[in-house]
C-alpha cells in the first residue's frame, strides 16, 4: 500500500465519529432526493406515456345536436391546428340501475362508438370484449360500481320502456372522455323525451402543451362549427392535472425536507473536514515535513470524506428506492399503469450529485491544509488564540451559577467558529422538528375540516335497522315519510336539542362535463357543522350552493358563477356562493335540498347531526333520544371522525422517518464538534481534575459548553420552521388544487413554539453528552500527559 494509502487509511479509522456522521449525514440527503425526485418523476411519467400510447384527446368537445350538424362537425377536422379528430358520436346523459340488486347508480355520459380505436383516444380494454351490437355497454374503469361489473344487467327507469343494457366489457379512456360506450345505434333509445341529444368530437391538436394552446385550438373548431353550438369542452390538461393532484400533495413537503437535508448535509461534512483539519494540523505538519506536497494532503482529506460518504450514498440510494416503491404503487393506481420502480435517471442524477457535493465541500475545507506552511503546522499544533473569549470568561463568573457551569458557558466565545458550526447544526433539527410538528398539526386540521364532525350527535337513516345483520346486494334503507315525520319529532321534542340539520346524498350531471357530481342536499342550517370557508359563504336559499376548490378549478368557475345541472333530463340553474375546504378529487356540491325539489322529490335522507345546547351530557341525551327511536329502529350515537386518509396517514409517516433522520443527524454534528473539542481540552481537563473536580462536575461544564448554542439555535430554528411551515403547507394545498383556510396554516400557539424552541436544548445536550460521559471518565494522569 503506498503512503497516501496508509495515511487515508489510518485517517478513516481514527476518526469513527466523524466518519459516522458523515456516512449518515449523506445517507439521509440521498433517500429524501431519491424520494422526491421519484415522486416529482413519477407526477407526470404514468400519464403522459399513456396519453402518448393511447392518442388521448387535446379537447373533448360536447356539441348541441340541435344547433349543428354531422356533417359540419366532421368538417371541424380541418380547422387550424387540428391534426387528428374522431368523431361526432352520438352522446346522451342518463341514471341507471342496477337491475339485479336493485340499487340506483350515478348518472353517466354515454357515448356511441362502435369500436374502441381510432386515430384519437384509443380506448384500451382491461375486462371482457367492446359492444357488437344494441343491448351491449362497455363501463369505464373510472366509473363507480363494483371490480367485476361484467354480464351486469343496466336498467334505466327515467326512460320510456325502462331499456335494459348488458355490461360486456371495462376499458380506461386516458382522458375520461365518457363513462360508458354503446353501439350508436342504442343512444336514441337513451335519451329522454323532450331532451336534446348532443355529439361528442375529439381533437388533437399540433401544440397543446399550455392551456392557452388548447384554447386557440377549441376557437378554431368553434369558428367553423359555431359558437353557440358547443354545448361545453374539457381540456386533456384538466385530466391530467386532476391524476396528478393526490402525488402532488406530496412535491412541496419532499422538497422542504430535501433541502433540509442537502443544506445539513453540506454544513456537516464540511464542518467534520474542517474539524478533523483544525484537530490534525500539528500532524499535517509531521505529513508536510517528510515530503508530502500540498496537492497530496488535500487529497488525503478529501478522500477521508468520500470513502463514508460513498457508503452512505449508496445507503441512502437504496433506502430512497425502498421507501418509493409503496409511493409509487398509489400512483400507478391512481393512473391505471403498472410501476417500474425508482426511474434510473433519478438514481443516477441524485448519486452523481451527492458525490459531486461531497468533494466539494471537504475540498473546500481540506484546501487550508494544503496552505498551512510546515513550521507553523509544527509549532502551532492545536493552541487557540491567546485572550479569545477572556470577556466572556469574566462576565460567567460574576454569574451566581456553579464553577464548572461557569466555565462550560464562557466556552463557546474562545472557539467561536466551532460554536457557529454547533449553532447551524442544532438551528437545522429545530428547524426540522418545527417544521415537521407543524405539518402535522395541519394535517390533523385537514383531517378534521374533511370530515364536518362539529354534530354531537348523528343519527345515520341508512344503516340496517338494530337486530339484523348486514344484507348485501340490496338497497339501503330508504326513510318513509312517516319515518322522516318520526325521527324529525323525536329531535324536537327532546331536551337538550340545540341545532340540527339532515343531509342527503345523490348525484347530478354537471353541463361541460363528463360523470357525475356528488351533491350533499341539506335540510336546515348547516353552516355550524363544521364546513370550513375558504372563501364566500355557506349558502342561505335554494339555488345557491357551496363547492370544493376542485369543482371550481375543473369547471372553470369562480365564486358569483352559476352552473347548470342536469338532474333526470331537467336543467337546474344554481349559483355558486362559497368555496368550502374539502380535499377530493371528484366532483361535490354542497346544496339546499329544496334547490332538487322538483327534479327530487323523494330525496332521502342519509343522516341527521345535532348539536347539543350548552351543558347538556351526551350520553343522557343519547339514552332519550334513542329510547324515542325505539319504535322505528334507528339508533342516535355520537359523532366520530371517519379516521385519517391513507395520504394523511402516508405523510405523517414520511415526515416522522425523516425528520428522526434530520434530527439524529443534528445530534451526530454536535457531538462531532464536541468531541474535537474535548480531545483538544483534554489536557485543560487533567488540570480541572488535578485541581478537584468531579467527575460530575467535569459533565456538566461539558454540557453547560453547549447551552447557549442549543438556546439560541433552537430560537432560530423554531423561527425559521415557522417559515418553512407557512410557504410548504400552501403550496401542498395548490399543487393538490386546493385552498386551504387559516384553521390549516396557523397551528403554531405560544406554549407549543415555547417547548419547540427547548427542542434545540434538548439537540445540543443529547450531542453532548456521550463526549461528556469520555471527559469525565479520563484519568487524570493520562489527562496531563497529552500533548
Amino acid at each position: 500500500m503506498s503512503a497516501m494509502g496508509r495515511v487515508v487509511r489510518s485517517g478513516v479509522a481514527r476518526r469513527r465519529t466523524q466518519t459516522v456522521v458523515i456516512g449518515l449525514a449523506t445517507m439521509m440527503a440521498v433517500t429524501a432526493s431519491v424520494l422526491g425526485g421519484s415522486l416529482v418523476a413519477a407526477s407526470s411519467g404514468p400519464f403522459d406515456r399513456a396519453f402518448t400510447q393511447q392518442h388521448g384527446a387535446h379537447l373533448t368537445a360536447q356539441f348541441d345536436a340541435a344547433k349543428t350538424t354531422p356533417a359540419r362537425l366532421a368538417a371541424s377536422a380541418r380547422a387550424t391546428g387540428v391534426i387528428a379528430a374522431a368523431g361526432p358520436f352520438p352522446t346522451a346523459t342518463a341514471a341507471p340501475r342496477d337491475a339485479a340488486a336493485d340499487i340506483d347508480l350515478p348518472p353517466m355520459t354515454i357515448v356511441g362508438r362502435a369500436t374502441p380505436g381510432g386515430q384519437v383516444d384509443r380506448v384500451p380494454l382491461s375486462q371482457g370484449r367492446w359492444v357488437n351490437g344494441p343491448g351491449q355497454i362497455v363501463l369505464s374503469a373510472d366509473y363507480p360500481v363494483g371490480p367485476s361489473p361484467l354480464h351486469t344487467v343496466l336498467r334505466f327507469p327515467d326512460l320510456p320502456g325502462q331499456p335494459t343494457l348488458t355490461v360486456v366489457g371495462v376499458a380506461r379512456s386516458v382522458t375520461r372522455t365518457a363513462d360508458a360506450w354503446v353501439a350508436p345505434s342504442d343512444v336514441a333509445t337513451l335519451t329522454a323525451p323532450g331532451a336534446t341529444g348532443g355529439y361528442q368530437m375529439l381533437y388533437r391538436f399540433a401544440e397543446a402543451r399550455t392551456a392557452a394552446h388548447v384554447d386557440r385550438g377549441q376557437a378554431a373548431v368553434v369558428a367553423l362549427v359555431g359558437s353557440r353550438a358547443l354545448a361545453g369542452a374539457q381540456s386533456w390538461l384538466t385530466v391530467k392535472d386532476a391524476n396528478e393532484r393526490e402525488v402532488a400533495l406530496f412535491l412541496p413537503f419532499l422538497v422542504a425536507f430535501g433541502a433540509l437535508g442537502l443544506v445539513m448535509s453540506v454544513l456537516v461534512v464540511g464542518t467534520v473536514i474542517a474539524g478533523a483539519v483544525g484537530t490534525a494540523t500539528r500532524r499535517i505538519g509531521v505529513l508536510k515535513a517528510i515530503g508530502f506536497t500540498p496537492a497530496q494532503v488535500v487529497r488525503a482529506y478529501v478522500t477521508q470524506a468520500l470513502i463514508p460518504a460513498a457508503v452512505g450514498i449508496a445507503t441512502g440510494a437504496v433506502a430512497g428506492n425502498l421507501l418509493a416503491l409503496p409511493v409509487l404503487a398509489d400512483t400507478d393506481q391512481l393512473y391505471g399503469t403498472t410501476t417500474t420502480g425508482v426511474t434510473w435517471w433519478v438514481d443516477a442524477v441524485v448519486v452523481i450529485g451527492a458525490l459531486g457535493l461531497v468533494a466539494l465541500t471537504a475540498w473546500a475545507a481540506a484546501l487550508r491544509a494544503g496552505q498551512l506552511r510546515t513550521v507553523d503546522a509544527i509549532a502551532v499544533g492545536r493552541t487557540p488564540r491567546p485572550g479569545r473569549g477572556q470577556w466572556a470568561a469574566r462576565l460567567t463568573a460574576r454569574l451566581p451559577l456553579p464553577r464548572p457551569v461557569s466555565l462550560g458557558l464562557a466556552h463557546p466565545f474562545a472557539r467561536p467558529a466551532r460554536a457557529a458550526a454547533v449553532l447551524a447544526a442544532i438551528m437545522f433539527g429545530a428547524t426540522t422538528v418545527t417544521f415537521a410538528v407543524g405539518v402535522a398539526a395541519s394535517l390533523n386540521q385537514v383531517q378534521i375540516a374533511k370530515d364536518h364532525a362539529a354534530a354531537d350527535v348523528v343519527i345515520d337513516t341508512f344503516a340496517p335497522p338494530r337486530g339484523t345483520g348486514p344484507a348485501p346486494n340490496t338497497a339501503p334503507r330508504a326513510l318513509s315519510a312517516d319515518d322522516t315525520a318520526t325521527i324529525t319529532a323525536a329531535i324536537q321534542a327532546q331536551p337538550g336539542t340545540g341545532k340540527y340539520y339532515s343531509v342527503a346524498t345523490t348525484q347530478v350531471a354537471v353541463a361541460g362535463m363528463t360523470g357525475f357530481a356528488r351533491l350533499d342536499a341539506f335540510t336546515g342550517d348547516a353552516s355550524w357543522g363544521g364546513y370550513e370557508l375558504v372563501s364566500g359563504r355557506w349558502f342561505t336559499r335554494p339555488g345557491e350552493a357551496a363547492v370544493p376548490s376542485t369543482f371550481l378549478t375543473a369547471t372553470g368557475t369562480r365564486i358569483g358563477d352559476s352552473v347548470v345541472l342536469t338532474d333526470h333530463g331537467k336543467a337546474v340553474p344554481v349559483r355558486i356562493v362559497g368555496e368550502v375546504f374539502h380535499p377530493t378529487n371528484n366532483l361535490l356540491m354542497f346544496a339546499d335540498a329544496a334547490t332538487f325539489t322538483a327534479t327530487k322529490p323523494n330525496l332521502t335522507a342519509a343522516s341527521y347531526h345535532i348539536r347539543l345546547a350548552d351543558g347538556v351530557d351526551v350520553t343522557r341525551y343519547l339514552t332519550g333520544l334513542n329510547s324515542a327511536l325505539a319504535t322505528s329502529g334507528f339508533t342516535a350515537e355520537p359523532e366520530r371522525s371517519t379516521g385519517s386518509s391513507g395520504t394523511i396517514v402516508l405523510l405523517d409517516a414520511l415526515a416522522a422517518l425523516l425528520t428522526l433522520m434530520l434530527v439524529a443527524v443534528a445530534a451526530m454534528g454536535v457531538l462531532n464538534m464536541v468531541v474535537l473539542d474535548t480531545r483538544e481540552r483534554v489536557r485543560d481537563l487533567g488540570i480541572h481534575k488535578a485541581l478537584g473536580m468531579t467527575p460530575w462536575q467535569t459533565i456538566a461544564m461539558v454540557i453547560a459548553s453547549v447551552v447557549v448554542t442549543g438556546l439560541a439555535g433552537g430560537a432560530i430554528g423554531v423561527a425559521i420552521g415557522v417559515a418553512v411551515h407557512r410557504a410548504v403547507t400552501p403550496a401542498m394545498g395548490h399543487r393538490a388544487g386546493i385552498n386551504l383556510p387559516a384553521s390549516v396554516t396557523d397551528v403554531y400557539q405560544p406554549t407549543m413554539l415555547l417547548l419547540l424552541g427547548l427542542g434545540g436544548l434538548l439537540i445540543a445536550v443529547a450531542g453532548a453528552f456521550l463526549p461528556a460521559g469520555w471527559a469525565a471518565r479520563t484519568r487524570t494522569a493520562v489527562a496531563l500527559r497529552t500533548e
